[in-house]
């Protein structure tokens, strides 16, 4: 029983070995998702893999969608069959990309998969660990509405995950839905890199008049009241429906009308991950050390009086030279147990904590951890506070915790 647990163990130290090593030549994974079907996720999925593919980058397009996968249709690659060479699966080329999705192992395009989620989370593992994707910039991972097995087993199985795209429709019954998603990235850690408003509005193809027949703008309030970046509306465009019918991309083909540019804005956040890659290998030694990563217990969007109690950490990222915030990500902690946030607050890279009150005995937890602990904040955003700080001009009052 012992050589049998044994040699499983080195099976799956031996299996992740080489997830690592595949992810590891993947400079960017960028998951598309929804918590409501029918708005258009695939489409914003595979137009925005063509346009950063059109920008001259190394594209991979992953379609997670186990039930309903739709990649291979709006890429007309209904019939291509995957091969196997040196021991590995070959990714379909298409459009300038590499593209793997059930629909290429199905014998017959109209069989069911009738799965469970061990069984998804294996052919997940698979396309990731066992599929040829080469050296990408970037791993597009198209998955199925909501918040199930299927993104789930994408963010267990790749660490880290650079960021979400959020797709939405204006009406209110997909916003209510698509909330769930970014709070889905929150819980894990994900950064969301934006919202989009797809299907928002109609432009009349013949008197360009925009009738709104979902109406429009609820996207951005959402965003704005998550406090996460909105990266445009896309209208209802009847070449997009055409486009994905024919298996042609749409900005492949129509790239220089305005629904095209709409998709061109989605992936400007997403090609910014470079701008950051090429900044980080240009930065003259020592100027990390002017970057600092400041945890703020949060609750409904503002400093919370006790760390301990908070709903989440909001990780600011700053320069402290240029005196600039350079991210916010939102993260939920862990079980509140003596000793557990500090260690974990460290994990996450945090150095400085500013909170309203703390105990001595926790503050030294915090220091061992090597975050110094800053008390006596007044309630606020995470990033005035974070502002302050870093400019010197942070008001502290007295510690609201003695114990």
């Amino acid at each position: 029983m012992q050589k049998q647990q044994s040699e499983g163990n080195i099976d799956d130290f031996l299996e992740a070995q080489e997830l690592r090593e595949r992810l590891g030549r993947i400079r960017h994974k960028i998951l598309v998702m929804s918590g409501k079907g029918g708005v258009g996720k695939s489409t914003v999925a595979v137009n925005l893999a063509v346009s950063l593919s059109l920008a001259g980058h190394k594209v991979g397009l992953l379609d997670v969608d186990i039930h309903g996968p739709s990649i291979p249709k709006m890429l007309r690659l209904e019939d291509a069959k995957v091969q196997e060479a040196n021991g590995a699966l070959q990714p379909v080329e298409a459009a300038g990309m590499k593209v793997m999705s059930i629909g290429f192992l199905l014998r017959n395009r109209d069989d069911a998969v009738i799965w469970r989620g061990p069984m998804k989370m294996n052919v997940i593992r698979q396309f990731l660990k066992d599929v040829d994707w080469g050296d990408l910039d970037f791993l597009i991972i198209d998955s199925p509405p909501g918040t199930g097995d299927e993104p789930l087993s994408v963010c267990q199985l790749v660490k880290p995950l650079d960021g979400a795209v959020v797709v939405t429709t204006p009406q209110n019954v997909a916003l209510a839905d698509v909330r769930k998603s970014i709070r889905f990235c929150h819980q894990l850690s994900i950064p969301v890199l934006g919202v989009v408003e797809n299907m928002s509005g109609f432009v009349c193809p013949h008197c360009s008049t925009v009738t709104e027949i979902f109406k429009s703008g609820g996207g951005e309030k959402m965003s704005a009241e998550m406090n996460v970046p909105f990266l445009g509306r896309v209208p209802i465009d009847p070449a997009v429906g055409e486009s994905c019918d024919g298996g042609e991309p749409f900005v492949y083909h129509y790239g220089s009308t305005a629904t095209a540019r709409a998709f061109d804005r989605i992936g400007a956040p997403v090609l910014a991950l470079l701008d950051a890659d090429t900044a980080q290998k240009t930065q003259p030694s020592g100027k990390k050390e002017n970057i600092m990563k400041i945890a703020i217990p949060v609750a409904d969007g503002k400093l919370c009086a006790h760390f301990g109690h908070c709903e989440q950490f909001a990780l600011v990222e700053a320069d402290v030279g240029a005196k600039k915030i350079l991210s916010t990500s939102m993260l939920t902690p862990p079980a509140h147990e003596p000793g557990v946030l500090p260690r974990w607050l460290h994990e996450q890279g945090a150095n400085t904590i500013i909170a309203g009150g703390m105990g001595q005995r926790a503050q030294s937890l915090f220091e061992s951890n090597d975050i110094k602990v800053v008390v006596g904040a007044a309630a606020d955003t995470p990033e005035n506070l974070a502002m302050a700080f870093i400019s010197g001009t942070l008001k502290t009052g007295d510690n609201a915790c003695d114990h």
